[in-house]
């Protein structure tokens, strides 16, 4: 199954095919989701791109949106209501305080910093990189013909 959106796969608790997703925290703080194929073409654009040379910016989708907006836009999609399982951001506190290794503590830094959101300016990016960034409905509609494969 091709992942196309790095917080939308099961590993992070979004599960399309079975209309189930985890949200951390209460799922209204705004992130802003980018396709791996933006990633990737940015990061072939940046290659022989002077004007990012030795250069650091923040990248991100098209819009911003919450948690629970990416599921609606699923279940709009799908037709299909999904299952909602919410991880309070304390018990995302007790579990990286608690974590036995380094792996864990990361992942639960990651869900918690998923919680907060994370709404990237694009200003300077757009201006380097002016291409079409995917949506996430335009990932939406695509899922299952993927899927399907």
């Amino acid at each position: 199954m091709p992942i196309e959106q790095v917080g939308i796969s099961p590993a992070i608790g979004f599960d399309f095919p079975h209309s189930k997703a985890t949200i951390y925290g209460e799922g209204k703080n705004k992130l802003s989701w980018i396709s791996l194929r933006d990633v990737a073409a940015i990061a072939v654009a940046s290659l022989d791109n002077n004007a990012v040379s030795n250069s650091v910016f923040q990248i991100g989708g098209p819009k911003a949106l919450s948690p629970l907006e990416v599921v609606r836009i699923f279940e709009k999609h799908s037709g299909t209501r999904f299952s909602i399982e919410h991880v309070p951001i304390a018990v995302l506190q007790e579990q990286k305080t608690a974590a036995p290794d380094s792996l864990s503590e990361s992942f639960a830094a990651l869900m918690l910093s998923y919680a907060e959101g994370d709404n990237i300016a694009l200003n300077e990016a757009r201006i380097i990189y002016p291409f079409k960034l995917t949506s996430l409905e335009d990932y939406a509609e695509r899922v299952p013909l993927e899927h399907a494969i």
